[in-house]
């Protein structure tokens, strides 16, 4: 820090810190990577869940063909476990909205410092919810803080109330439900989403989706399938947290 200035007060002490209001995303970021559990290494390169060394994936979308799995790859923040897990809940069903600046932050510091995983990329879109949801559309309300956040318009992230990939209507949650339950329910979720934007845009398209949370995967993959089947080339995941799964 630079001398004279306070240090910052380190995640998840976020709403007491000086620079609540003021921090850049990169800022925010790498002082909240040094409370976040990181990805452990080695970790699968398509679904960044952890691996046994020598071992490989157990996920099973992971052993299939891109166009089948529909997305290329999917990178995380960090590990979903402690005070990001309880801040993640926090927003998603407390409705506290200040974690979505600070979850805004964390995404365009990842993006800043990860350009190789950003090039190329055409557009930057959530994994949306629908308009009903309650307390609080938390996707929704994290890509409006991140292109906040986003102060040198780098990124090609849609100015808030503009989102380019909208949910139609309310459909089943996963949470609680059993694997095919899930997956069911990950198939409905895409079918309720609409590109409202001229389709013509995402021919060709390279897009990166963006969700709070990955498990194993299958909502990705259901929405990356009918955003190629829409036309784009390729679809890219990344989400705020990883959470550790065993098949």
């Amino acid at each position: 820090m630079t001398v004279g200035l306070p240090d910052p007060a380190g995640f998840p002490d976020c709403p007491v810190c000086a620079y609540v209001l003021t921090g850049t995303a990169r800022l925010c970021s790498d002082c909240a990577g040094r409370t976040l559990q990181p990805l452990t290494d080695p970790h699968c390169p398509v679904c960044s869940q952890a691996l046994a060394p020598g071992r490989p994936c157990g996920n099973r979308l992971c052993a299939l063909p891109e166009p089948q799995r529909g997305f290329s790859h999917v990178d995380a923040v960090a590990v979903y476990s402690g005070a990001l897990r309880d801040k993640i809940h926090k927003l998603k069903y407390d409705g506290a909205h200040g974690w979505a600046m600070i979850f805004g932050r964390l995404l365009v510091g990842w993006m800043e410092s990860h350009p190789e995983q950003m090039s190329g990329v055409d557009y930057v879109v959530g994994n949306p919810t629908h308009s009903g949801r309650q307390p609080i559309q938390h996707i929704e309300a994290i890509m409006d803080a991140a292109y906040t956040e986003d102060v040198n318009r780098t990124f090609p992230l849609s100015p808030p109330g503009t989102h380019r990939l909208v949910k139609q209507a309310e459909t089943p949650r996963s949470a609680t439900r059993n694997l095919d339950e899930k997956r069911a329910a990950a198939a409905a979720h895409a079918a309720a989403l609409i590109w409202t934007g001229d389709t013509a845009d995402i021919k060709g398209a390279t897009i990166l989706l963006v969700d709070d949370v990955l498990t194993s995967g299958s909502q990705l993959q259901h929405v990356a399938l009918r955003l190629r089947a829409t036309g784009a080339d390729d679809v890219r995941g990344l989400v705020l947290a990883r959470v550790p799964w065993n098949g």
